[in-house]
């Protein structure tokens, strides 16, 4: 060993004394605290940077969350077919074009009867602000015609002054209508590739991976893609649910837009929490407007009793076994979806959450090396079965 050399190993040797020193006089538990915080740190920046690069990548990413959505309720019936020997472009044809049909049906509907009760809705409107014009005058406001007209006046004003902001808005809406016709044609442009060579396209993605990690990951992607699948059979069931019982309960109340109620309540209902009472209390307000408050007290009876029989049974019995997730994890999921991504991020924030959930238990359990049931959420496999709705 050189003269020039030896200065140096007594200084490298001396610092790693000094570390080593300073180590063992720092409590265990810091050092725990600190290795665990420098971990979740790079943890939170990853996840920080990857969803920055959603949210900027958010026109390519919200059709194919949505083409993913769409392929896994298709999934059951497209293998069936594929199952009994129908040509996989038959079966393609017939999943693709069986929704559609069964979507413009439904919008046809709500169009049709819109078309058919426009005059009375109409009527209905005028005397509803005739009589809450009369209440203005002669409720406790005390307030006088002119004082009336005054504040439509300055309403007006309002909205004249502010014609170039309305002007940009719609233009801005113009944009969100291009973007949605866009995304929408992505959409079926990925659904159409996924059902036509979905295992192949997995395959290539699972070759990106180290080739000692492809099992696993090959085994949590699939046990994912099969919580989705039963998310979205079971999310269906339920928007079938709730709108069936509010729309036939709006139909039988008289309230006006029954059918179109029902078709918002069906896809409303793919938003858990949010898109029940949203709806829900929509067709409360026509009620109240068109028919009065105690046939809006009788349809806000009829939603709470729907809404009691999805959050009480439905959803523990059927969403609860479907997704495997703890129902508190479901509304943190969807709130903090919201929040990140608004509307988007509260319809996709549970099938992600499931499908992570199982991916993350079917590796850390070992389960992808025996290809046993990682048994879903660790915290929701410790509620009661019969809590869960189950009955082995």
């Amino acid at each position: 060993m050189s003269d020039e050399s030896r200065p140096r190993l007594r200084d490298l040797l001396q610092n790693r004394t000094v570390s080593g020193d300073l180590d063992r006089t720092l409590p265990s538990g810091l050092r725990i605290a600190t290795a665990y915080a420098w971990r979740f740190l790079v943890i939170a920046a990853a996840a920080a940077v990857f969803i920055w690069l959603v949210i900027q990548l958010k026109l390519l990413v919200i059709p194919l969350l949505v083409a993913l959505l769409v392929a896994a309720l298709l999934w059951p019936a497209f293998d069936a077919m594929i199952r009994h020997r129908v040509p996989r472009w038959l079966a393609i044809v017939i999943c693709v074009v069986g929704t559609l049909a069964i979507v413009s049906g439904l919008l046809w509907l709500a169009v049709w009867q819109i078309t058919q009760q426009w005059g009375d809705v109409q009527h209905r409107t005028e005397e509803a602000i005739g009589a809450f014009r009369t209440f203005l005058i002669d409720g406790p406001f005390h307030l006088s015609a002119d004082q009336i007209e005054d504040y439509i006046s300055q309403g007006l004003a309002l909205v004249q002054e502010q014609a170039q902001t309305l002007w940009s808005g719609a233009l801005a809406i113009g944009t969100t209508f291009g973007h949605v016709a866009t995304g929408a044609v992505l959409a079926l442009f990925i659904l159409l590739c996924l059902l036509a060579d979905g295992a192949g396209i997995w395959r290539w993605s699972v070759r990106l991976f180290p080739q000692r990690a492809r099992a696993a990951v090959d085994a949590a992607g699939r046990n994912g893609w099969s919580t989705v699948i039963n998310y979205a059979r079971t999310q269906l069931l339920v928007a079938t649910i709730d709108a069936v019982g509010i729309g036939l309960g709006a139909f039988l109340l008289g309230v006006p837009l029954a059918i179109p109620v029902a078709v918002l309540v069906f896809l409303g209902s793919f938003i858990p929490i949010v898109g029940a009472v949203v709806t829900g209390a929509l067709a409360v307000f026509l009620a109240l407007v068109y028919n009065g408050p105690w046939i809006a007290l009788w349809m806000l009876v009829v939603v709470l009793a729907v809404q009691q029989l999805e959050g009480h049974v439905l959803q523990p019995i059927l969403m609860g076994s479907a997704v495997k997730v703890h129902p508190l994890a479901v509304v943190l999921v969807v709130a903090g979806g919201a929040m990140i991504a608004g509307i988007p991020g509260a319809l996709f924030a549970v099938p992600l959450a499931a499908f992570v959930n199982v991916a993350v238990v079917t590796i850390s359990s070992g389960a992808w090396r025996t290809g046993a049931d990682p048994n879903g959420d660790y915290i929701w496999s410790t509620v009661p079965r019969a809590r869960r709705g189950e009955t082995r």
